[in-house]
């Protein structure tokens, strides 16, 4: 009976041909592996060096902001100024654009100036006169006007005639200081010690080289110290 039983066929065994799956199962919440970093090359020794220099240096300071504030206005009465030129050439005062009534008017007064340096102080007054009916304007008509009126011994009337020189000379120092010098001469004249010192005083903030201010002062500053002594 046993001989009878069909044996079971005899079955080589294959080589494997691929590598064995493995029967393990993944699971979805296992986390993923990390993909390796490429090695990093280091930088150029030359590089280094040079962001080494750019730290060190200092940094570029920004430009200074320019100042937009505008300089103080100085008034000519402010401030002492050093001897001014000499400006008792009318003559150079008529220039092409002047007008025809100026210029005949600077030479009236050019001329009474000569005669009034000369001694003639009553001729002068007649020519100075002129000055102004022909150019009302005219500073320097008024100005010899109140100097003539002050060699006559007129100094209230020289007073007068100085302040309207005054209000038409603005902006000329030179003679600003010869009206406040011939003003302390008429103070002084009339008593008035006090004020001429003032106007003497101003006529040299003026100009510190106005002559009749400079010896004026020391005239009366002389007797004061003396006294004082």
């Amino acid at each position: 009976m046993q001989g009878c039983v069909p044996q079971p066929r005899y079955r080589a065994s294959l080589p494997p041909t691929s590598a064995p799956v493995s029967s393990a199962k993944v699971s979805p919440d296992a986390p993923a592996s990390p993909i390796p970093e490429p090695p990093r090359t280091p930088l150029p020794q030359e590089a280094k060096i040079r962001e080494q220099d750019l730290k060190a240096r200092s940094p570029v300071p920004p430009p200074a902001a320019k100042e937009t504030t505008k300089p103080p206005v100085v008034t000519p009465e402010a401030t002492i100024t050093g001897p001014l030129p000499d400006d008792s050439s009318l003559l150079a005062k008529i220039t092409p654009g002047t007008s025809p009534q100026r210029a005949a008017s600077l030479r009236l007064t050019e001329e009474g100036r000569k005669l009034l340096e000369a001694g003639d102080a009553p001729k002068a007054l007649s020519r100075l006169e002129k000055t102004i009916v022909i150019d009302s304007t005219n500073p320097y008509g008024y100005f010899y006007l109140a100097k003539t009126h002050y060699r006559l011994g007129r100094y209230k009337e020289s007073l007068s005639f100085l302040d309207v020189a005054e209000s038409r000379l603005s902006g000329e120092p030179f003679w600003l200081a010869e009206v406040h010098a011939l003003r302390g001469e008429n103070f002084r004249s009339l008593g008035m010690v006090d004020k001429a010192e003032a106007s003497y005083a101003q006529a040299l903030r003026l100009n510190s080289g106005n002559r009749t201010a400079n010896d004026a002062l020391a005239r009366l500053q002389g007797p004061s110290q003396a006294t004082s002594r």
